[in-house]
């Protein structure tokens, strides 16, 4: 039979998997009763991990998400599908007894050890927005998913306003800019082919929607994001789309676009007219007005203060949260590192003074008064924002090449990344009292 199984082609062991995991509980053998995927130094691939724990939700089989056990391991019954996958994706696992099993989640949940389980119980379903003309730059949350064999769609502002985010459980925001101003790439690229083709099929997709300029039909979206979060969804964002969403919600019915940008001039008091009340992370920030810097506002510290800290010296720390209180936190800062390498962005990270009071700091320079990675909750839904562009690569240009994960397997920058997209697969714990 095994000799059968590694015999299959891929689309063959997708057919057949489905029905002998069904099988699972009767079929495991007793010598071996669980898998464990460690994912502390000694994993192989950390990546790619995350992606043998999303194959296992599709076939309908729970996983236990050992918090702060080892990095943040996997727990699943034992199958040799499950286990040939590993060995398919070069993905560290022990194969351990019931035993062993029980030994470990009596450790586990001894209330002085800061410890705890996760069940993960359904893959979500992914969406990831991005325009459909060609970028030059790439995505790191799109590299991290390909990578690790994680399925995902690509939806737009035609998706969106079409109201088929309800249909997916997690988006990640492209690095797009919300308020209308191209990214502000205008004095630096606007002679560029690609700038020129972004701005034209902005405004063809404004005028099909009935707007009559970009920075309207950008709001239409993340109004639409916004309820997408209210119902019950997870959203993650990295680089310029976390505060270019923000300031663009905080300029509801304000111009703060200049004449190269939507063919008139800004409101000489658009400052005075933002509602913060409509941000979800950030609050009492001033927008940039001047076409010529590469800056939105002063949410983000690459250009909008003197910044000491360059590549030697740029690190952020995790912070480490009570696992049997607070879960999400801890889920989302799984890694088998807490010190991790900065980088850069359009936007790179966030004025610390500038983050509302209910928004949970996960990773942060502190010394330097910077926030790089932080969550909140909104509505019935979740959102985490990301600072940087490419974990690893710290100065990511554009026209670079993509960063080749298979030098990065166990980069911990980008185990943040995939910490959210198992993060809706989790089964909710009442926070304990």
């Amino acid at each position: 039979m095994k000799q059968l199984i590694k015999g299959w082609t891929k689309k063959g062991r997708l057919i057949l998997i489905p029905l002998l995991l069904a099988l699972l509980v009767v079929t495991a053998p007793l010598r071996a009763a669980w898998l464990l995927i460690p994912m502390d130094e000694t994993q192989t691939n950390h990546l790619k991990a995350y992606g043998v724990a999303y194959w296992v939700l599709k076939q309908d089989v729970e996983i236990g998400w050992l918090l702060n056990y080892r990095g943040g391991s996997y727990l699943m019954p034992y199958h040799q599908l499950i286990e040939n996958e590993c060995v398919i994706r070069n993905v560290s696992y022990e194969v351990i007894t019931d035993v062993q099993a029980s030994s470990i989640r009596q450790q586990i949940a001894e209330p002085d050890v800061n410890m705890d389980e996760i069940k993960l119980q359904k893959a979500p379903r992914i969406a990831v927005y991005s325009p459909k003309n060609k970028q030059p730059w790439d995505d790191a949350v799109t590299l991290a998913l390909t990578y690790a064999e994680i399925p995902y769609d690509v939806v737009f502002d035609e998706e969106v306003l079409d109201g088929m985010l309800p249909t997916y459980d997690w988006l990640h925001l492209h690095h797009e800019d919300f308020t209308g101003q191209f990214g502000k790439f205008w004095f630096r690229y606007r002679n560029y082919p690609w700038y020129q083709e972004d701005v034209r099929v902005n405004e063809e997709m404004a005028a099909k929607y009935g707007f009559k300029k970009v920075s309207q039909l950008k709001l239409a979206v993340a109004k639409k994001i916004r309820d997408f979060l209210v119902g019950g969804g997870y959203l993650f964002a990295m680089c310029s789309a976390t505060d270019s969403y923000d300031v663009a919600m905080a300029a509801t019915g304000v111009d703060i676009c200049d004449v190269m940008f939507d063919g008139d001039a800004i409101d000489p008091n658009a400052q005075n007219k933002l509602d913060y009340s409509k941000c979800i992370a950030f609050t009492d920030f001033h927008i940039v007005t001047n076409p010529t810097q590469y800056e939105i506002s002063d949410i983000d510290v690459t250009e909008t203060r003197p910044r000491s800290i360059r590549e030697s010296n740029d690190y952020f720390s995790l912070f480490e949260f009570s696992a049997k209180w607070d879960h999400i936190p801890t889920m989302l800062t799984q890694d088998h590192e807490r010190l991790i390498k900065g980088f850069m962005g359009q936007t790179t990270a966030f004025n610390s003074k500038l983050i509302k009071a209910s928004v949970v700091i996960m990773g942060e320079n502190k010394a330097a008064g910077e926030a790089r990675y932080i969550h909140g909750e909104y509505g019935k839904g979740f959102w985490t924002f990301y600072g940087g562009h490419d974990p690893e690569d710290y100065r990511h240009l554009i026209g670079d090449p993509p960063t080749d994960l298979n030098l990065h397997p166990n980069s911990p920058g980008y185990r943040l990344i995939l910490n959210n997209v198992l993060f809706p697969a989790a089964k909710k714990k009442k926070r304990k009292t």
